[in-house]
């Protein structure tokens, strides 16, 4: 059983009785009448039919809940994925086509296959390839372009955007409802945060459309497919298409798992229980092949319905699964309802929902903290602008630009030359004015591990300092902060010995950590000679600093 619940978590949730199945159903009940018509707002971004919104919140949450560790993440689609979903489609099919639909679900399936082998292998470490800054930059791009994509729709444009330019018609009726709608969600949210505004707006709207007769005329939901999803297996799309979704899977999958992981760390923090990030990924995954399976786009856990679900007293994953069966009513009961809406409050929907993800503030948060990671957030939102539709090129790039900004950092480790700060402590002497440890001693640092990437830069740091100092008579390494070594570490270190030896220079060795000597003593690098001397720590070795002679 342990190994069992290992792989099935929802085995570990607490048996249903009439407490707890209440608490639940009214956190339910919060978070269905938020998702619902977020779903069908964010198929439409998402280029799917509308009605494969309502799919994507069934079988994706209620599946993806009972295999991940974190029970309220709230799966179903998001506005980022969908956003990637549609723009990584763009060009490749019609918009709510047979095809685009086909292609959206081998994107579901590469991204949750991806996340699924991530968290069966226990290599959540993967994430850790976006950074905060680049998943900033691309969040905030994303906004813009998702809010410029449903200005035609608010506003009733027949056309594009730019049509406005050259005299296009306007339905003022649809301007009417999108515009009425962002500014009631807006100020409800403000000002009464606790309402249930989202579906109050839909269905109010939808009410007035029916009555007034605008969906008789006016740009609406139209009829949507009544009862649940059927099995869904999608036509191949040849070699040339498949080849062109890998891209886009990849970072579909690596943004879904950055929205997974900022709401289940809020969870587990509140809990105090430690995060199952592999976990949590398996069930991301088998959500995606879920949808993909019942025919809709990729899904993700979205941070405000997670925050949603917490805030409205969740415990287990059984709200979860009572969601999924308000979705389920819907599905077999409601959808003549939904028909009625107009496009416009579904466009008003998606802005008032994403408009809290463009926070420019960011950029100049990161630039007092790092003003490289300030320009790889910037970069990356500039490229994901300017690569529309393609927009996952802007991740792609910040990923890029983050590995090589961390290979430099480690091609330059930090190497200091070490004084005795007047507080006790070991600083850089150069920036401090401190004076030498001891006459005729070179005292040096590096704060890295001792391999491949940093052998180079200490080996050249000693030699030049020897150069420019031929009385040295002594050299000091102080190694605490050096907590691996590799061959060529070892190749270095044997090198700098033979040089030092050479010119009856002593080498000091202090705080030298275990797994590093060991290495050394099997290489023979750190054989006994009249030449090297080690220390513990570093008082010893000030101690017999303090002792060498001019």
């Amino acid at each position: 059983m342990p190994k069992l619940s290992r792989w099935l978590p929802f085995l570990h949730w607490p048996r249903p009785d009439a407490r707890l199945l209440r608490g639940e159903a009214v956190a339910a009940v919060t978070v269905a009448v938020v998702m619902i018509p977020q779903s069908v707002a964010y198929a439409g971004l998402a280029g799917m039919p509308l009605v494969t919104g309502l799919y994507a919140a069934f079988l994706p949450l209620l599946l993806s809940v009972l295999f991940s560790a974190s029970t309220r993440l709230a799966t179903g689609p998001s506005a980022l994925s969908s956003v990637l979903v549609g723009a990584s489609l763009a060009g490749m099919a019609v918009p709510a086509s047979a095809n685009w639909v086909a292609l959206a679900v081998w994107l579901a399936l590469l991204a949750g296959l991806l996340q699924l082998m991530v968290g069966l292998t226990r290599s959540a470490w993967a994430l850790n390839l976006v950074s905060s800054p680049v998943l900033a930059g691309f969040t905030q791009a994303a906004a813009l372009l998702i809010m410029a994509s449903q200005l035609p729709a608010l506003i009733g444009l027949q056309g594009p955007l730019p049509g406005l330019l050259h005299g296009a018609e306007i339905d003022y009726e649809a301007l009417a409802y999108g515009v009425g709608s962002l500014a009631v969600l807006v100020a409800a949210k403000r000002l009464a945060p606790r309402l249930p505004i989202i579906l109050m707006a839909v269905v109010i709207a939808g009410a007035v459309s029916y009555f007034s007769g605008y969906s008789q005329h006016g740009a609406v939901v139209g009829q949507l497919p009544q009862g649940l999803p059927a099995f869904y297996w999608p036509q191949w799309p040849g070699w040339d298409q498949f080849s062109s979704l890998l891209a886009p899977a990849l970072v579909l999958a690596l943004v879904s798992s950055l929205e997974m992981a900022s709401s289940a760390k809020i969870e587990s923090q509140r809990d105090g229980k430690r995060w199952d990030a592999s976990q949590d990924l398996v069930g991301q995954g088998v959500g995606k092949l879920a949808g993909a399976f019942s025919g809709t786009f990729a899904t993700s856990a979205s941070f405000s319905r997670a925050a949603l679900t917490l805030y409205a007293g969740a415990r287990t994953g059984w709200t979860a699964v009572i969601a999924a069966g308000f979705v389920v009513l819907v599905l077999l009961f409601l959808t003549e309802a939904l028909s009625h809406v107009p496009k416009a409050v579904l466009a008003a929907v998606v802005i008032a929902a994403v408009s809290s993800l463009f926070k420019p503030r960011t950029f100049r948060a990161l630039w007092r903290i790092d003003r490289v990671e300030a320009l790889t957030a910037l970069a990356t939102f500039a490229v994901t602008l300017l690569s529309s539709p393609r927009i996952y090129w802007g991740v792609l790039t910040g990923v890029v630009i983050g590995l090589a900004h961390f290979l430099y950092l480690r091609l330059h480790p930090r190497i200091i030359e070490v004084g005795l700060h007047p507080d006790g402590s070991l600083r850089d002497r150069h920036a401090w004015d401190l004076p030498p440890l001891a006459p005729q001693l070179y005292a040096l640092r590096m704060d890295a591990a001792l391999d491949f990437a940093s052998a180079s830069a200490m080996e050249s740091a000693v030699v030049e300092h020897l150069a420019a100092r031929p009385d040295v008579q002594h050299v000091c390494l102080f190694a605490q902060p050096i907590n691996r070594i590799d061959a060529t570490g070892v190749e270095m270190f044997v090198q700098l010995r033979k040089l030092l030896l050479e010119r009856g220079i002593m080498l000091h060795i202090s705080g030298l950590k275990l797994p590093v000597e060991r290495v050394l003593e099997k290489a023979g690098a750190l054989a006994p000679d009249r030449l090297l001397k080690t220390y513990r720590t570093d008082t010893d070795a000030l101690l017999a600093f303090g002792r060498l002679s001019p």
